[in-house]
């Protein structure tokens, strides 16, 4: 057990580094972000030293079961797909200057508008995507505009991890964790609507506190108008958005897995594309780009972490976890703890041992952890850059901005916003279940 730990630790430890002194790595031409070399090594190291050798690590993530790992990431990375060429299209864009212009000159009516539009959508996309998305426009129209942009990029990050509580595919954590229990895709927003809601209300009422006297100040500047880039893209791909969605929320009625699902609908809007630029004569070049926005670094990164859960798990440590979380009241519990865990080792490697740990608790009904999990991952995202891939995203686009966000900033943020937050929602649960 020691060794694997040790390496678990030290590789942790390591990625926290790496994300927050070393974030990128250039080799030649290639950049590539650091987190997940580290965790390929650590993981290597890992079956090396312990008790699981390749066959079995092997067979656990080729095993056909909902918690394959590459199911997961199928889903994830589908979606996320589909979502990225919608953006391509200047959907999003769009969107945000049409919410920003009505907000007109009150810095209070735009917060809000921004909040809810960034909600709204985070909803059917993913938090991810709606920062890759809003961050660098916030930034441009903050710049033309004449005010302070950190209001509003608070906002947008805050509105982002919460709302992606909502839906089973908000967030990778959910998917994950969600999987690995059964929970389908109703079931999952029956019991997280109303914790989720809580969740999202008060959060925007305490960054307004907190924000006031910066939202007291209006617009003096003009942004320029944003129209959208392909209109025809743009309702091929919401049309395969919308399906998708419906058909995942029908998936489990009918035995359609959701990795089928999303993988189906993302090669549909692929073929599609390529005929109508086929029939335009012109190059697939949105098709292109999307694919290369895509985090494929998240594969090794998932892969890697889920072959050292299965190391820790085959060497008896998450069963003592298990056996430790079990002496303290079950939601508080389980959610503060993946609250805080999220942002040792961020929330994808956390949903990956947390599931494991559940999976080893001696309880009458499990369900109620999973979901504290669940709100763990997603609002401990906002409690230190480390939280979440979302808040590595954030802090390296507004630093391509010459904007400094900052672990001190992260965590006044997370204290102030993210500690009551996390309480309110976790009291909705535990009174609701």
């Amino acid at each position: 057990m020691l060794p694997s730990l040790i390496i678990f630790g030290v590789t942790c430890l390591a990625m926290i580094a790496g994300i927050l002194f070393l974030p990128k790595l250039r080799i030649g031409r290639i950049t590539i972000d650091t987190y997940w070399p580290i965790t390929v090594i650590g993981a290597a190291l890992m079956v090396m030293f312990g008790n699981t050798g390749l066959s079995d690590v092997a067979t656990a993530l080729t095993a056909d079961t909902s918690v394959n790992p590459i199911k997961i990431l199928v889903l994830f990375i589908s979606m996320t797909f589909i979502s990225i060429f919608l953006d391509s299209t200047g959907f999003f864009e769009y969107l945000a200057y049409v919410v920003l212009r009505r907000a007109r000159s009150s810095g209070l009516r735009l917060f809000i508008y921004l909040y809810m539009i960034v909600s709204v959508l985070t909803v059917f996309t993913s938090n991810d995507i709606i920062i890759l998305s809003f961050t660098p426009f916030i930034c441009y129209f903050a710049k033309s505009a004449k005010i302070d942009p950190m209001p509003y990029l608070m906002a947008e990050f805050v509105a982002a991890n919460t709302w992606s509580m909502a839906l089973v595919i908000g967030n990778p954590t959910n998917i994950y964790l969600a999987t690995a229990f059964g929970i389908d895709f109703i079931s999952y927003l029956r019991v997280m609507i109303l914790p989720t809601l809580a969740a999202g209300l008060v959060a925007p009422a305490l960054l307004i506190a907190l924000m006031r006297n910066r939202l007291a100040h209006g617009m003096n500047g003009v942004c320029t108008p944003v129209v959208i880039k392909d209109k025809p893209m743009m309702y091929v791909a919401l049309a395969h958005l919308a399906v998708c969605t419906v058909a995942l929320a029908c998936g489990s009625y009918v035995g359609l897995e959701m990795w089928l699902v999303a993988l189906a609908c993302a090669l549909s809007l692929i073929t599609v594309s390529l005929i109508i630029y086929a029939v335009r004569r012109q190059r697939a070049s949105d098709v292109g780009h999307s694919l290369a926005r895509v985090p494929w670094q998240l594969i090794p990164f998932v892969l890697s972490m889920f072959t050292m859960i299965v190391v820790l798990s085959d060497s008896g440590v998450t069963l003592y976890a298990s056996s430790l979380l079990s002496g303290m009241p079950g939601v508080a519990g389980y959610g503060v703890s993946s609250f805080l865990a999220a942002n040792v080792i961020n929330n994808i490697p956390m949903s990956v041992l947390y599931s494991s740990i559940i999976g080893n608790a001696d309880a009458v009904s499990l369900l109620p952890d999973v979901y504290a999990a669940i709100i763990g991952s997603n609002i401990g995202a906002y409690l230190t850059p480390i939280g979440a891939l979302a808040g590595i995203m954030f802090s390296s686009l507004l630093a391509s901005q010459g904007m400094k966000f900052g672990y001190r900033d992260f965590l006044k943020m997370g204290v102030t916003i993210a500690v009551p937050t996390i309480c309110t929602a976790l009291l909705v649960l535990s009174i609701e279940l």
